[in-house]
């Protein structure tokens, strides 16, 4: 991919994970510069930017990247591209649903200790998910995440009673957040395969989803990242809302 020329010119730059000691709200960690070298007619200008002045080449790139977001804009709208957020509590399956949603081994997984990017397509469309981890000491982090979110998907664990609670706080700060007032909500009820998991409907009302702005564009959808039941109703239906924001359909 264009973007890891980057990456391989400098081996200690972006990282797809980060831990305590580099954490996520170093500039080379941006969002919007991921987002900038992943696109193939601007990541050349910027490998050059960063090659030959790689002392200042952060900086460089910091101050150009929130004149190029238009420009990225245009071009996602090009390529008919989703920037798709998913988070949610530590050990909710978020990682497991970006794997079975594409085709990939899910028998053996790690907890997400900073975040993954998985580019997928789905139907005629390109999504880059973003899976960021939901441990309680990196959720501050998450903020660095929200630019240019075109579709935000919350993961529950239904059988984890005990922090249902933490689940609907977190959920309701983000909901709060201006960058993401125009993203479609899409809400994964997972762990639907365990027994004594709460369903869907029970979900949504302890979540208080029913008290969200009525301009939000929202669902909730039961799922087992295990089994993949669920999965392709509730991708299906993310995709269709944000392409009728962001696309013209055909």
């Amino acid at each position: 991919m264009v973007s890891n020329l980057i990456a391989d010119d400098f081996p200690n730059g972006p990282q797809v994970k980060f831990n305590d000691e580099n954490p996520p709200h170093h500039p080379t960690h941006s969002p919007q510069l991921a987002s900038v070298t992943h696109s193939p007619i601007l990541a050349s200008s910027l490998a050059i930017i960063a090659v030959t002045n790689p002392p200042s080449a952060t900086r460089k790139l910091g101050v150009i990247t929130m004149g190029l977001l238009s420009i990225i804009r245009k071009i996602k709208r090009k390529e008919k591209e989703m920037r798709i957020l998913m988070v949610g509590l530590d050990n909710s399956g978020k990682t497991t649903i970006v794997l079975k949603i594409n085709g990939e081994d899910t028998s053996v997984i790690s907890p997400t200790l900073g975040f993954n990017i998985k580019t997928i397509t789905y139907h005629k469309y390109t999504l880059n998910i973003w899976d960021v981890g939901g441990q309680k000491t990196i959720r501050s982090y998450w903020r660095n995440y929200f630019e240019q979110t075109d579709g935000l998907v919350w993961v529950v664990d239904s059988s984890d009673l005990r922090r249902l609670d933490d689940c609907r706080y977190e959920l309701h700060n983000l909901l709060k957040e201006e960058r993401l007032s125009g993203a479609s909500l899409l809400i994964f009820a997972n762990k639907q395969d365990i027994q004594g998991a709460l369903s869907p409907d029970e979900i949504a009302k302890v979540l208080n989803l029913e008290a969200m702005d009525n301009s939000r564009h929202w669902r909730i959808v039961g799922c087992s990242a295990y089994t993949g039941d669920g999965l392709l109703e509730g991708f299906d239906w993310l995709v269709q809302d944000v392409a009728s924001r962001i696309y013209m359909l055909d």
